[in-house]
């Protein structure tokens, strides 16, 4: 998945955006959030927007709205 978003980076139309990586099993709270649905893709507030694979259509919809 991660690197289907970053060959996303500078597609035309899409906004700049930066990845976080974060192992959710590290932390307690994140492995009790998001458990057997790793890996997921979530924006800065925590709104999922996919999980297992890259849903590409849903992420160039996601951020062509916030351009």
């Amino acid at each position: 998945m991660l690197a289907a978003l970053e060959s996303m980076r500078g597609e035309p139309g899409l906004p700049d955006f930066e990845l976080v990586v974060f192992d959710v099993d590290a932390d307690p709270e994140l492995e009790a959030r998001y458990d057997e649905l790793v890996p997921v893709l979530a924006d800065g507030d925590g709104r999922e927007l996919c999980h297992y694979f890259l849903d590409a259509a849903k992420v160039r919809e996601y951020l062509g709205a916030i351009r």
